[in-house]
């Protein structure tokens, strides 16, 4: 394996930024004059203006490095900036993005590290891919900084919190970016300021080297969680990394097998739901919700809509909660939350953890290709608590592509981020349809926890069993 793609962070990485209180006052006439263009007058003087966008957007600030999501510029002014006031929100919407774009531009002084053109030259001259993963809340200010230092050309893909819906040190955004660029997360770099945001990130998505380069600013935040593989001053210094690496060879990559990469399906193969359903049906049963009378075919379209990505989890169980005729805004989200807990009360199955990583450590790459309405995030977050999250270099998720097994698209999307072809892969799954699609691909295929009828190339009891496939010794 060697290093395929580097991904930068932006701001304190690609550029230093700084400001003080007085650069942000002289720039807040500018918000003022946007307001009023758009008929809203808040009857503010700058000083009060200034004093009221930065308890929000602080206020915001701590609520979205809590939760890792992140709203929309819309969203922001609407909830954390302007909530108290009366105003014309639909007008605010027209400019929210405007706005935002204006902070992250006029609030900061930004500046492009100096060697940063010389160094993606040369970055692209050794034939790898170069891309970004950028905590930021409006979509336009990292085009507008790379397009001013005229180095945008660079970059594919650039990935944005404020597209995503979710922020750095969460794995799925990386995961995200390394899916975009067609390269396995073990074959990737990372470059950026910040320990718990950027290093933690790139640990967590299995990222193959995480850079720390220093930044001359105080933040004020807590910036610790795991150790970089390198800590440089200059840009220049991650040329010499790279070299390094790429004239290495990773001495667990096997030789004796033609097998590179075992990929899984996520649910009854790594977990499975001891008690599913428990809790929405108790939920059902304290308030006489009839069960009998919903229509199983209106239930599974529900669920397709929501395993490709065409509506969300949350549009999906407010849907089948409307099928039960709940309108009562408390019952519906208790049903919420009923059905939520039942998402999550899983249960992994016996080794798993230990199976995979001595797989991971024997050279394999693992994937997964799950159909799923749950957010990337969701599932690495179980993976993470089983002691396992680190250890992919593929997450394929039907809710992010569009497309269900046994589609043979969603198989070989998998196969093509990893490099392979199909005689290359195992697949490991329980469902007759899904180990077709994968055979049918070209793939070889392993079935655990099967239906009766499941035809596959090799049968395990035990998820250990993987360890002792022909081909995997």
């Amino acid at each position: 394996m060697m290093i395929q793609a580097v991904f930068f962070d932006m701001g304190g990485t690609i550029e230093t930024y700084s400001f003080t209180r007085q650069l942000r006052l002289q720039a807040t006439p500018g918000i003022q004059q946007r307001l009023l263009s758009a008929g809203i007058d808040l009857h503010l003087n700058n000083m009060e203006l200034f004093d009221l966008i930065s308890t929000g957007l602080k206020n915001y600030h701590n609520w979205c490095v809590e939760s890792l999501d992140e709203y929309s510029s819309r969203m922001v002014w609407r909830d954390y900036i302007l909530k108290n006031f009366s105003i014309d929100f639909t007008a605010l919407d027209e400019i929210a993005e405007d706005l935002m774009l204006y902070i992250e531009t006029q609030y900061y002084q930004r500046d492009m590290r100096f060697e940063i053109p010389d160094v993606l030259k040369t970055i692209q001259q050794m034939g790898l891919k170069i891309g970004m993963i950028s905590n930021v809340n409006s979509k336009g200010q990292v085009p507008t900084n790379l397009k001013k230092y005229g180095i945008i050309d660079y970059f594919y893909p650039i990935v944005l919190s404020s597209q995503y819906g979710r922020r750095k040190p969460d794995p799925a955004i990386f995961h995200y970016a390394a899916r975009l660029a067609n390269v396995p997360t073990s074959e990737c770099v990372y470059i950026g300021d910040r320990v718990s945001r950027d290093i933690v990130g790139a640990r967590k998505a299995g990222f193959r080297v995480a850079v720390q380069i220093h930044h001359n600013f105080k933040h004020g935040e807590d910036d610790s969680g795991a150790e970089p593989d390198a800590i440089i001053d200059n840009m220049t210094e991650l040329l010499e990394i790279l070299k390094n690496d790429r004239g290495s060879v990773n001495a667990a990559i096997r030789k004796k097998s033609q097998i590179r990469a075992i990929l899984f399906d996520a649910g009854d193969i790594l977990y499975f739901r001891p008690q599913k359903g428990k809790y929405f049906n108790e939920f059902l049963a304290e308030h006489n919700l009839p069960k009998s009378e919903i229509i199983e075919v209106e239930i599974i379209a529900l669920r397709d809509q929501a395993f490709q990505g065409l509506i969300s989890q949350y549009q999906r169980r407010s849907a089948l909660l409307h099928l039960y005729g709940i309108t009562d805004p408390d019952l519906i989200a208790l049903g919420h939350q009923a059905i939520q807990k039942d998402e999550e009360n899983i249960q992994f199955f016996e080794e798993v953890q230990e199976t995979l990583i001595a797989l991971k450590e024997s050279g394999f790459m693992l994937g997964i290709i799950t159909d799923t309405a749950n957010p990337v995030h969701v599932k690495l977050s179980w993976f993470e608590r089983g002691g396992f999250g680190n250890v992919w270099d593929s997450i394929i998720s039907s809710q992010e592509v569009g497309i269900e097994k046994p589609d043979p698209e969603i198989y070989m999307t998998a196969l093509q981020q990893l490099g392979l072809k199909a005689d290359q892969a195992f697949f490991v799954g329980h469902c007759t349809e899904e180990l077709e699609g994968a055979r049918n691909c070209g793939m070889k295929t392993i079935a655990f926890n099967y239906e009766a009828p499941a035809k596959a190339d090799y049968y395990i009891e035990n998820f250990a069993d993987l360890l002792q496939v022909p081909l995997l010794v």
